[in-house]
């Protein structure tokens, strides 16, 4: 808007012309710059005004003959009158000193006698008229081209034929392009006259139509171009007599195809012979062509075809039908129409001042496209810095010179011609300033920020306004060396910056502000040098890059060299990508054009181009998108049935060809339908839009008719189906009253459905259009279904079982409904799985079978394609043994699922042997089957084939997702959810990420995986009165689903349970607990948590604990050495009998299943506190952990709770990755804690961690011998707590480590358990994360370890190391030096075993 009230400024305003014209200069380029009209006034200044400067006539495309003289027309007008000359090939012709060619007064050129040779064509070329005027400027012509025909040569001659008396006949005379005009014809050496029966052909061929025995001769062709005539050879044509019989029918001369300009004239040729003599018709695209009623088309002899004043609209397919009655032959050709350039906006004159820039506007049209080049007085515009194409066709100058004046043209050339149009720049002088105080230079002129393609300038008001509220200001700049300046004016009043754009990297500018206020322009400031960043010697972007599609399947693409290229361009690359795709595909060019072949048929594709120097790659372009040309459909339409209506009308159903072989929009289809007796006699007819039904009417009665489809596109037909047969009714039937009662009604009752099957009336000759199905409890009003008239079963569902339901059966047609048929049944109860069945026929009426019954497709096969896609297949045994379908039977496939129970069948007609199920839900089972119909009679469906879809991402996310607290536990939430809905897929497994942060980037939450039986799962040791988030997300076979929204949740604030000593006695015992100290050597673990939670204890707390264990250890130590004098004494026959039996048993571990002897509990006793562990006798099979451990201190605490022990482990076992993590998370592990018995083997160092890896419940044979019992810990393992150096190991380390089985983290000691014999049960608790637990006690036990030794990549046998419940000293110390898997000093083997026999005996004391 500011840019148009600018002009107008212009134009009416003469006071301030100069001011606004700079003002207004900057935003629009040429928008200050007056174009075509009244000059600008201004008071006190010459203004010029446009001078009318262009051509009268311009030099047309000439074709002449050797010898001849040729004028090719010029004529200019101006004022002064301009001086002609002449160009060829663009090269002044010196026509001063030229004999043969002269200029005329007008302007035009003469040659006279052409010369033209084989090796000397002086005159043939492109011609050129060039108008000066001096001291204004110059203007060139469009390009005409002069062509001389050469020598003349014949492509083929006429040859001896002959011809049915009123048949047709063709001669050939084929001679150079250029020289067809000068071709005549002789008969037996006279000039032969045409007529409308005999015409020649644009390419000289001859051709008689209804041939009679006049035309019987000698024929040869004749070229005259100047020279001496040109004779062919002579050929005989002879006249034969009707032989009264058929012959073939041919053709004797088929289209071609043919490319014409808009305003020509196009002939088709098109003849044919045969017996009966043929008849010649024309459609073009699939619609039939009215010669007779046309003004510019015409039918010539032969029937040929001629079209007159082509226009665009002619283009497309010509089909010639050549017909005798017996046969039909067709041929085709293209016709293209080309279009001459023409212009749709010509460039304007322009007013404009140095230092601005403008744009020439061109906008011009033509087929094919034009390319368009711009001269400026009568010289090739270079593309520059300065002198730019934007727009395709627009010409921008930036910066304006004095030279810069003169006349503009813009030439757009194509293939079939070019045309020009100019425009005239006057570049005005600065109007002087009124009366008035002009403004002082700007002040301080300076670059505040520059960058490598901009600079941002900044400056104060002059001295002699301070103010400077009322000035605008205009920024002069240019390259350094460079004498055309640019200039960029502000926006506002009283702006004093300005950034200027499009700048080359490491360029030298110099730049100078001047005011401007009411009066004019002021003083410039001093120049300001500016030198741009450097750049990484990238290439820019590739401009003006451009794709059009050539064919169907091919894409060009052509671009420029960048403006910035920085050296060298090396190659380029281009990318494309087919739209709704990201697979992006890259072909390297070396030069600036491509041409992608091989693409889809009518298809959206994006490209971009970047180029290449020895630096790398540079900017890449902007995409530009095209879609390939569209073609004839590819495929036939699918699925394709026949329906017989009636004697005289058949229906005709089908689908469009595949999405992908379609080649374009559908515009149509046609139908063909022929006799099956008369194949010859073919009929078509034209729907259009999408209609996929047609009725055929006025048939035969009781005929064979034979149909087939082909679908239409705009570029033509596409291949028809395959004929299909149908026969009409010998005669129709009656629908003038109702239907009969079916013959016959049997019903099959299930239990919770109801399957009713039945037979047509017996009178079949009344029309039946369906059956209505009554049915209800106890009368068949409650419910009415209609089906169709060609189902013969249907089945009743969602009923009740043992429940008596009474049915009826009507046929209906449009009269009405006739009369009913009744029955009843009961479904079955639900104990009922018999499949007995039940038929009821109704009396007085007798099942009448279908005299012919059709036989029911077998080998029904379910072949699953997709997710969403299966095909069916079959086979008919009523077929022939090759299964070709030659009458008019057709297929119905139905199909359905079973969830929910009440989902109906669809159905699809087929009229082949195989169909494609499409739009099915993924992972989902379905049932198929087929039925046959041929018309009136139909089979039974067939069995049932069975399929299910592949699954697919879940595309839904966990629904009903909440959280909620533990009640005790306020550092532990519980989160719960349902399985998605659209899981397409066995969910098999969740993630859970949770977040104090909810816009956090998703990699930065915390995830807790779940497996996929899950729905609920707890997560602990959370910060209090902190809000977190919640999302989740399914997994299943195909991949990760879409997350869940966020669920908020604060956890509760600190309570007076949460800061008691002894908290932990409450509830399930660790979960959600404090840390004690854990000393200075304490580091974080590593689990799904990002960072602990909790605190340690007081150092009171620790003191304490301290004094206490001190105390409690001397005390049993003493009471151990008392004891131990009596005990050590005491080894019974019952002990030695063991040690026999285990030393007779070379590396057995397997136990019994069920020991009855009662062995006394462990003892175990820990560095740091010792505690006695009961034992539960309970025979149940289920068994808790008790917890009542003999409290030490306020610090003590109690077993984890059981319901997480069995959830934990089978979880373990999912994920492998995620279980270590877990297991060094617990507050035990944070310790550094002495395992009971550490035994690192195959000479592993002492201090070598012990890590927890999936325990292996299998474990074979130890080849070392060693000593076993009664029982074995159910899974293998030893129960250990963790050194505080086996959180540092690195999960990704190879080395070998104990597999030991985690102990209860915040015990002590644990005593493992033994299952009950039988397959182990999971309880469903809930899982938790990071505590892990061991399983109850069930069964008293020896104390037997395994370990399994080796890396988290393998495994190997395990080693059992047997402690007997009370041995001697130096037997402990035999066995313990006789396994593999010691090496402890001696020293500390003999103290271990010693302290081990104690503590057996101990326990038998204690327990007696």
């Amino acid at each position: 808007m500011a840019a148009a009230r600018g002009a107008r400024r212009l134009l009416s305003t003469s006071s301030l012309w100069l001011c606004c014209l700079l003002l207004l200069g900057r935003r629009e380029p040429g928008a200050a710059a007056a174009r075509s009209g009244s000059p600008p006034q201004s008071p006190g200044a010459s203004i010029r005004t446009f001078t009318p400067f262009y051509f009268l006539v311009e030099p047309v495309d000439t074709l002449s003959v050797r010898g001849s003289s040729v004028i090719l027309n010029c004529s200019a007008y101006s004022e002064p009158s301009p001086k002609i000359e002449w160009k060829k090939d663009g090269t002044f012709l010196n026509l001063v000193s030229d004999d043969r060619r002269q200029l005329l007064p007008d302007g035009s050129l003469f040659i006279s006698n052409v010369v033209h040779s084989k090796h000397n064509k002086p005159d043939e070329g492109y011609y050129q008229c060039v108008a000066t005027v001096e001291s204004l400027g110059t203007i060139v012509s469009r390009t005409a081209k002069l062509t001389v025909a050469g020598l003349p040569r014949f492509a083929s001659q006429p040859e001896p034929s002959s011809a049915y008396a009123g048949n047709n006949a063709v001669l050939n005379c084929e001679v150079n392009a250029d020289l067809v005009s000068f071709v005549r014809w002789e008969q037996n050496r006279q000039p032969l006259l045409l007529d409308d029966r005999v015409i020649k052909l644009p390419s000289g061929t001859l051709v008689i139509s209804n041939v009679t025995e006049g035309d019987e001769g000698l024929y040869r062709c004749v070229v005259e171009s100047g020279g001496p005539p040109k004779y062919s050879d002579e050929a005989e044509l002879k006249v034969l007599p009707d032989p009264e019989v058929t012959s073939n029918l041919m053709f004797l001369k088929q289209p071609s195809s043919l490319v014409r300009v808009i305003g020509q004239s196009a002939v088709l040729p098109c003849v044919a012979s045969g017996l009966p003599t043929p008849t010649i018709r024309w459609m073009k695209n699939e619609e039939a062509l009215d010669t007779e009623s046309s003004e510019r088309l015409v039918l010539l002899a032969g029937g040929s075809l001629d079209i007159s004043d082509v226009t665009e609209d002619d283009a497309g397919t010509y089909f010639c039908i050549a017909d005798n009655g017996n046969e039909t032959i067709e041929a085709q050709a293209e016709l293209t129409v080309q279009a001459q350039p023409e212009f749709l906006k010509q460039p304007a004159n322009i007013y404009a001042h140095e230092s601005m820039d403008i744009v020439f506007e061109c906008e011009v049209t033509g087929k094919p496209t034009p390319t368009v080049k711009w001269v400026k007085n009568g010289d090739m515009v270079i593309p520059s810095d300065y002198f730019k194409t934007v727009k395709e066709h627009n010409l921008q100058v930036l910066g304006l010179v004095k030279s810069d004046e003169g006349f503009y043209q813009c030439i757009a050339e194509n293939d079939v011609g070019n045309t020009q149009a100019g425009a005239q720049l006057i570049i005005l002088e600065h109007a002087p300033a009124t009366t008035g105080p002009l403004p002082s230079a700007p002040r301080d002129v300076v670059a505040s920020l520059v960058s490598t393609r901009f600079i941002k300038l900044t400056w104060r008001t002059p001295a002699s306004d301070p103010h400077g509220d009322n000035l605008t200001y205009s920024v002069f700049y240019t390259k350094e060396g460079i004498a055309r300046e640019r200039v960029e004016n502000t926006s506002h009043p009283g702006d004093m910056q300005v950034t200027i754009q499009n700048l080359m990297p490491a360029t030298v500018y110099i730049f100078r502000v001047m005011a401007q206020n009411k009066h004019g322009s002021g003083e410039s400031s001093a120049p300001l040098r500016v030198e741009t960043q450097p750049e990484v010697q990238l290439p820019g972007p590739a401009p003006n890059i451009r794709a059009y599609a050539s064919s169907p399947t091919s894409i060009i693409v052509t671009w420029e060299t960048p403006l910035s290229g920085n050296g060298e361009i090396q190659n380029y690359k281009l990318y494309y990508m087919e739209k709704g795709t990201d697979k992006e595909q890259d072909v390297d060019v070396a030069s600036h054009s491509y041409t992608i072949n091989g693409l889809k048929k009518y298809t959206e594709y994006s490209f971009r181009v970047v180029a290449y120097n020895k630096h790398g790659p540079g900017v890449s372009t902007q995409d530009v998108a095209v879609r390939t040309l569209s073609d004839v459909p590819s495929a036939a339409p699918q699925n394709l049935s026949v329906e017989v209506r009636n004697s005289k009308s058949i229906v005709i159903h089908w689908q469009p060809p595949p999405l992908a072989t379609q080649n374009g929009q559908i515009t149509g289809y046609k139908i063909r339908y022929r006799k099956a007796s008369r194949k010859s006699d073919v009929t078509e007819t034209l729907v259009t839009g999408t209609q996929l039904s047609q009725l055929i009417e006025g048939l035969d009665r009781g005929t064979e008719y034979n149909f087939r489809v082909a679908a239409l596109t705009v570029n033509g037909t596409g291949p028809a189906t395959d004929w299909l047969s149908a026969e009409t009714f010998e005669s129709d039937l009656d629908e003038t009253r109702v239907p009969e009662v079916p013959s016959s009604l049997h019903v099959r009752p299930l239990v919770t459905s109801i399957v009713v099957s039945w037979t047509p009336p017996e009178n079949q000759n009344i029309v039946v259009r369906g059956y209505a199905i009554g049915y209800g409890i106890g009368s068949p009003h409650a419910q009415t279904i209609k089906v169709d008239y060609k189902q013969r079963y249907y089945t009743i569902e969602n009923l009740d079982p043992s429940s008596h339901y009474v049915i009826t059966l009507k046929a209906f047609n449009n009269v009405g409904e006739g009369i009913p048929l009744y029955e009843s049944a009961v479904t079955r109860p639900h104990t009922d799985t018999s499949e007995v069945d039940l038929f009821v026929i109704n009396a007085p009426y007798t099942p009448v079978p279908d005299p012919t019954p059709m036989m029911p497709p077998v080998g029904v096969q379910a072949s699953i394609l997709s997710h969403d896609t299966i095909r069916i297949t079959w086979a008919d045994n009523s077929l022939p043994k090759h299964q070709k379908i030659t009458d008019s039977r057709y297929y119905t496939v139905r199909w359905k699922t079973n969830i929910p129970a009440n989902t109906k069948y669809k159905n699809a007609n087929a009229t082949t042997l195989n169909y494609l199920v499409t739009g099915l839900k993924p992972n989902t089972l379905y049932e198929f089957s087929v039925m046959v119909t041929k018309g009136r009679r139909s089979s039974t469906w067939s069995m049932t084939a069975h399929g299910t879809t592949f699954e697919l991402v879940p595309t839904s996310p966990p629904k009903d997702v909440t959280v909620v607290s533990k009640e005790g536990k306020p550092r532990t939430i519980i989160v719960n959810w349902q399985p998605p809905s659209e899981a397409n897929g066995k969910i098999t497994g969740y993630i859970i990420y949770y977040s104090t942060d909810v816009n956090a980037e998703i990699h930065d939450w915390v995830i807790e995986p779940v497996v996929g039986n899950r729905l609920t799962h707890q997560i602990q040791e959370l910060t209090l009165d902190t809000p977190y988030y919640f999302k989740i997300q399914a997994r299943n076979s195909k991949g990760m689903g879409p997350m869940s929204e966020a669920v908020q949740f604060r956890t509760p604030k600190a309570d007076s349970s949460d800061k008691m000593p002894n908290d932990q006695a409450s509830g399930s015992a660790g979960k959600g607990s404090r840390l004690p100290d854990l000393g200075s050597d304490y580091k974080p673990p590593m689990s799904g948590s990002n960072s602990p939670h909790g605190s340690p204890t007081s150092p009171l707390d620790s003191n304490m604990l301290l004094v206490i264990i001190v105390s409690v250890g001397v005390i049993t130590i003493v009471v151990v050495v008392i004891i131990a004098v009596f005990c050590t004494r005491r080894t019974t026959s019952h002990q030695k009998k063991k040690r026999a039996a285990c030393k007779s048993v070379n590396g057995s571990h397997k136990y019994k299943g069920n020991s009855k002897d009662v062995k006394p509990p462990d003892l175990w006793i820990h560095h740091e506190r010792l505690e006695l562990k009961p034992i539960d006798k309970s025979p149940d099979p289920n068994p808790i952990m008790t917890d009542t451990p003999i409290p030490r201190n306020s610090q003590d605490i109690t077993p984890v709770d059981n319901s997480m022990d069995s959830s934990i482990h089978q979880r373990r076992n999912s994920y492998r990755g995620h279980e270590s993590e877990d297991s060094m998370s617990t507050l035990a592990g944070r310790r550094g804690m002495r395992p009971k018995m550490m035994m690192p083997f195959d000479s592993q160092p002492p201090q070598q961690s012990v890590r927890n890896t999936p325990s292996t419940d299998t474990m074979p044979a130890s080849s070392s011998q060693t000593c076993c019992t009664d029982h074995q810990d159910p899974e293998g393992a030893t129960s250990s707590s963790y050194l505080a150096s086996s959180q540092e190991e690195d999960s990704g380390q190879s080395l070998p480590t104990a597999h030991v089985r985690p102990s209860h983290p915040l015990k002590s000691f644990a005593v493992p358990a033994i299952p009950p014999p039988g397959p182990p049960t999971y309880d469903p608790a809930l899982p938790s994360t990071p505590l892990l637990s061991q399983q109850a006690l069930n069964h008293h036990i020896h104390a037997v370890k395994t370990a399994s030794i080796g890396t988290l990549g393998r495994s190997r046998p395990p080693m059992p190391v047997v402690v007997p419940s009370a041995p001697e000293v130096q037997e402990t110390t035999r066995m313990l030096e006789d396994s593999e898997s010691s090496s402890e000093p001696d020293e500390l083997t003999k103290e271990m075993a010693h302290l081990e026999g104690l503590m057996k005996d101990l326990n038998a004391i204690t327990t007696a």
